[in-house]
């Protein structure tokens, strides 16, 4: 979105280091049946198209209407040596034989990992899909927001179609359940929450979607705020009602978690707080959502989300806040912003606190950076941590897998009897090596079904 624009001394500022200046100012596959079939060699890199007798083939279902039953034929859960036969009846991994009919889907050998959780996305900011967007310098969070209500003027697609577009995208590349933050403000009244719910709704057989109702102008600062939050929970339209940086940038701490804290109690929706604050700014402010979720009795329904004020705390005091928000049943979310940004998830999971992980915003005003496909986000959260021993690499997969569906409170996908059958085939050697080399995503399977074939949608 060209607009006019003076270069000032904090031209050039990352939406990562402008954040992190401003907040500081502030202050395997057991029980599978195994095929006698052994596995090709395969590389995720390879540009060669497959050969015909490569390729993924379907044999129909032929069970008469009674159960859905469906055998993945040679897949290799979690990069095993051998491929098996996974076998899905109604939308579940199964451990009994397959029955008699069932449709057959032979998968040539590729890997099969469970679909993964986006924690942290902001889908109604997104120019994804749209011609380029030209961005203006911007020095605070506030000019930022100036620039979100700029661009949202000048995109001629309708917000709920640039949705639907980037969630169908994330859901082509393996994601199967995001929690959206839509931006709720008089500049849009609740066109947002209106328009990802309307997509929401158009992928219902593939998605699983939280909406949360943020405040990015501010709930104190920008009157009319509050009420549109209360109005979108009252209705039923979110799931969990936002904030952002109480004190840093709402000036508030106590009358912003009182509208926050109060809609939620009122009607029985969650809480998931944007906090960039750093330092003692962001500790007050977190150790006031801690006693406010104390208070109300809210513990499993607050999210904390960036919390930039975590990193780099001592041990023994990362150690006494993470047993405290153990205690309240408080989750966190990490967007994997930079080495020193990125929360310390295996210390904070030692203490029983969840952390998912997010890919935040998606070629908006912010950034013009973003794709919505976690499995790259744990790339990156591996990029940040220095990952290099397998069992690192494969630790940044379970992040956004199933750390995010703790987060959500989704059964994990595992691939064992019992789980949702929920997964994506790639080619590969083995689960670290995809980490590395994010191999096309060959096809994604939600309940049992193909929804997506070579990063499109199918059957949408």
């Amino acid at each position: 979105m060209p607009a006019e624009s003076t270069a000032s001394p904090t031209a050039g500022l990352s939406r990562r280091s402008m954040l992190a200046g401003a907040a500081a100012v502030a202050g395997s596959a057991a029980a599978l049946t195994a095929s006698g079939a052994e596995a090709a060699p395969l590389s995720a890199g390879t540009a060669a198209a497959p050969s015909a007798a490569d390729r993924i083939t379907e044999q129909p279902d032929r069970t008469g209407g009674h159960a859905r039953a469906t055998v993945f034929k040679n897949v290799r859960p979690y990069g095993a040596k051998h491929p098996v036969d996974l076998t899905v009846v109604d939308g579940v991994v199964s451990g009994d034989p397959a029955p008699r009919g069932a449709k057959v889907v032979d998968c040539k050998g590729r890997i099969a990992l469970p679909t993964l959780i986006d924690a942290h996305i902001h889908p109604d900011k997104t120019a994804w899909g749209e011609p380029w967007v030209t961005r203006n310098p911007v020095s605070s969070i506030a000019e930022y927001t100036e620039e979100d209500v700029k661009l949202y003027h000048a995109l001629r697609t309708p917000l709920k179609k640039r949705a639907e577009r980037l969630m169908g995208h994330a859901v082509a590349q393996g994601t199967r359940a995001m929690r959206a933050h839509v931006d709720v403000a008089p500049a849009y009244d609740l066109v947002g929450v209106e328009g990802v719910g309307s997509a929401r709704r158009a992928l219902r057989h593939a998605l699983d979607v939280e909406i949360v109702a943020f405040p990015q102008h501010g709930v104190i600062r920008t009157p009319g705020t509050k009420e549109l939050l209360e109005e979108a929970a009252r209705t039923g339209a979110i799931d969990r009602v936002g904030g952002i940086d109480p004190i840093g940038f709402d000036e508030a701490l106590e009358e912003h978690l009182d509208v926050v804290f109060g809609i939620a109690d009122r009607h029985g929706v969650g809480v998931d707080i944007h906090l960039h604050e750093r330092a003692a700014t962001g500790m007050e402010s977190l150790r006031a959502i801690i006693a406010r979720t104390r208070a109300l009795s809210l513990q499993g329904k607050v999210t904390v989300s960036h919390v930039f004020c975590v990193p780099g705390l001592p041990e023994r005091e990362l150690d006494r806040l993470a047993a405290d928000l153990a205690d309240a049943g408080i989750s966190l979310t990490t967007v994997a912003p930079s080495s020193d940004l990125v929360l310390p998830i295996d210390r904070l999971r030692e203490h029983g606190v969840e952390v998912g992980l997010g890919s935040d915003g998606v070629r908006d005003s912010w950034s013009p950076f973003g794709n919505a496909d976690m499995l790259h986000r744990s790339h990156l959260l591996a990029w940040v941590r220095d990952a290099r021993l397998d069992e690192e690499l494969e630790a940044a997969f379970r992040a956004g897998a199933d750390g995010g569906a703790r987060l959500l409170g989704l059964p994990e996908a595992d691939l064992k009897p019992g789980s949702p059958a929920d997964f994506l085939l790639v080619r590969g050697e083995c689960l670290p090596q995809v980490v590395v080399d994010l191999p096309r995503r060959e096809m994604v399977v939600r309940g049992g079904r193909i929804v997506a074939r070579d990063g499109e949608l199918v059957g949408h």
